[in-house]
């Protein structure tokens, strides 16, 4: 890990201040963007530039209104592909959510719902090797994501707080479209059959869902169930990590809702 001293941070500044773009400073001082973006938004928070000044207000500690529709999606790709870390106790924590490059559509989803639940709080994107990471800088990320902890999530309990559980009841198609842009897909399979003394091949939709996790996949089919989607357990070797939906009324009630990822 790099650590930049004041005076390249002061010179970013400078520059930023001056009306460069993020990008070219990054570039410019080699310096990651994320890095860039944080370096800027709290200089913006300091002379009461951003929303909310250097303080947002937080919907838990503060009775903030939250749009609960965009948490319930966040929510959903936070269990998926989400991690909350903090560099030191000097930094704002960070929820970074892992988008393939392959979906800019998600990432802007991602980013839209991080805008949503976080208003007044600095979002950006980082560059990876094939993928790039959606980031939203918050004091209050392990107040709205209590599941956060040591270690990866399929090695501790997830469950849901009951506040998390009634926005999850009164949003469901949201959660269950951010559990699946994160850890799922939508393919074509195909099988053959007889028809007329005939073998002919026979394609047919279908939606999975895996994730090493028993307590997240038991909240994703228990939230299935609850809006009328029948869905199958489809295990590889002795791992049952995989759900499956392929009957055709749940793929078509999955289709309204959801779609493919783009």
């Amino acid at each position: 890990m790099n650590f930049h001293g004041t005076e390249v941070r002061q010179k970013a500044l400078t520059l930023l201040r001056g009306g460069a773009k993020n990008a070219w400073v990054a570039r410019e001082l080699n310096v990651p963007l994320g890095t860039i973006g944080y370096w800027k938004h709290m200089d913006r928070a300091k002379r009461g530039e951003c929303p909310g000044g250097h303080d947002p207000k937080c919907p838990r500690c503060d009775g903030r209104e939250l749009d609960e529709g965009a948490y319930s999606y966040l929510l959903g790709l936070y269990l998926g592909d989400g991690h909350i870390i903090r560099y030191s106790a000097h930094r704002v924590p960070s929820l970074m959510i892992a988008c393939a490059e392959a979906w800019p559509g998600l990432m802007d989803l991602c980013e839209e719902a991080m805008r949503a639940v976080f208003p007044d709080n600095s979002v950006c994107r980082v560059r990876r090797t094939g993928c790039r990471s959606v980031k939203v800088y918050s004091k209050h990320l392990w107040c709205m994501f209590p599941q956060h902890g040591p270690g990866k999530k399929h090695n501790r309990k997830i469950a849901l707080e009951p506040w998390q559980q009634e926005i999850v009841d009164a949003h469901p198609w949201g959660f269950i479209r951010g559990l699946i842009h994160s850890d799922g897909c939508r393919i074509t399979n195909w099988t053959t059959r007889m028809v007329a003394g005939e073998r002919k091949r026979y394609e047919y939709p279908r939606y999975f869902f895996t994730n090493k996790s028993d307590d997240i996949r038991k909240l994703f089919t228990e939230t299935l169930t609850g809006v009328g989607v029948g869905w199958t357990v489809l295990a590889r070797g002795s791992d049952p990590f995989n759900i499956s939906v392929a009957r055709k009324a749940s793929v078509a009630l999955m289709d309204a809702h959801i779609g493919p990822k783009y």
